[in-house]
């Protein structure tokens, strides 16, 4: 049989596929953005828009209202730049730079996030005979990752006065947000704005997505959500009115039925107590799925075993995920809705992505960027 998904979607083969419900990201980046009434709302699109295509993204998050992107390296920027109409938008580039990635950020007037004394002195030189061009400097407020702090940032200021750049934001990023109980965030927020106060009149910028939901003082003057417009950290809306946006599928490509005693997967890690029937499904940990969602993991004692959805129905993996395809256990399934050619929900709206995340061990951000090239990926 075909199953609708299929028709709605050019996919040939029998290959997994993500659908990605465009309006509901739209929805997700606007409602992030009345949340924090006062700031301007940007997007993080980097590692390919958490895994979805940056230029799909974009477009969309720019017809949503959207001004302001972030992305990881200077390719990525140009990428996002040829994807977007006109200039009436800012792309920020978070990891700073070498000659090779100045080079870029001049050429496609693209904004490096300076947070070493070295980023500055390459941008400066970058700048040496044209005329001043933006960056953003960002501080260590207590995640010791990337950032200046104080002395650093007094020198970077000092620099720029001297016509080396213009310096359009400050910011730092928040470590714990996404644990409302920590104390941390108020004072990564105490550091920031100390540091902040250094650059009166630049603006600032210090919440991810779970800091937009930590209210008000964390907000500044732009917000740079990510993993919440993809439709992960849904639990931490207050609202509830955060949408799933991707959801992957994979086809069923066998159906066969096991006898009570025998072993199923890799390491016959699956020792079967029933007779059991097992669809394989056409996806692995090649494709993203990870192995970590294997139905037999350390991380079972405390999580129970992923599952997918089949007609709406659930069913948990069975045994270890390999390379290219997954384990199902669809004994208590009806017949007629596990055969050849149906398919399998692996995350969306029957089970949500933070969910199978959780079960696998790992969290959101992970699952979507793993996605592999071989899952097709399909706008609907």
């Amino acid at each position: 049989m075909t199953h609708p998904v299929l028709s709605a979607v050019p996919h040939s083969g029998r290959r997994p596929f993500v659908t990605i419900d465009g309006w509901a990201l739209k929805s997700n980046w606007r409602h992030m953005a009345n949340l924090a009434p006062g700031a301007r709302t940007g997007a993080a699109v980097k590692a390919n828009g958490y895994g979805l295509g940056a230029p799909y993204v974009a477009k969309a998050l720019f017809a949503a209202g959207c001004r302001d992107f972030f992305v990881a390296w200077a390719e990525e920027g140009a990428e996002v730049r040829a994807a977007l109409p006109g200039m009436n938008y800012r792309i920020f580039v978070l990891q700073g730079l070498d000659a090779a990635a100045a080079a870029i950020c001049r050429e496609q007037k693209l904004i490096p996030v300076l947070s070493t004394l070295d980023d500055v002195r390459i941008w400066q030189e970058a700048g040496i005979g044209k005329l001043p061009a933006p960056a953003a400097l960002q501080f260590e407020t207590g995640m010791n990752r990337l950032g200046m702090d104080e002395a650093d940032a007094r020198r970077a200021l000092a620099i720029a006065r001297g016509g080396g750049f213009d310096i359009t934001l400050v910011m730092s990023h928040l470590a714990s947000a996404d644990d409302p109980t920590s104390g941390q965030s108020e004072g990564q927020r105490a550091s920031f704005e100390r540091i902040a106060a250094l650059f009166p009149h630049v603006a600032r910028s210090l919440a991810n997505s779970a800091g937009v939901f930590l209210g008000k003082p964390f907000h500044f003057d732009l917000t740079r959500p990510g993993i919440a417009l993809y439709g992960g950290e849904r639990t931490l809306d207050p609202q509830e009115a955060l949408r799933p946006v991707a959801t992957l599928h994979a086809q069923i490509l066998q159906v066969r039925t096991a006898a009570r005693g025998e072993a199923a997967g890799y390491g016959a890690s699956a020792r079967l107590e029933r007779a059991t029937r097992i669809a394989t499904i056409g996806i692995g940990y090649a494709d993203g799925f990870l192995r970590s969602s294997s139905g037999v993991t350390p991380i079972r004692a405390v999580e129970p075993a992923p599952e997918v959805a089949i007609g709406g129905r659930r069913a948990p993996v069975l045994g270890r995920v390999s390379m290219d395809l997954t384990l199902i256990d669809v004994t208590d399934l009806p017949d007629d809705s596990v055969v050849p050619g149906e398919v399998a929900e692996i995350f969306g709206p029957t089970i949500s992505l933070d969910e199978t995340a959780r079960r696998a061990g790992t969290i959101a951000y992970e699952f979507l960027t793993s996605l592999g090239p071989r899952v097709s990926r399909f706008p609907v």
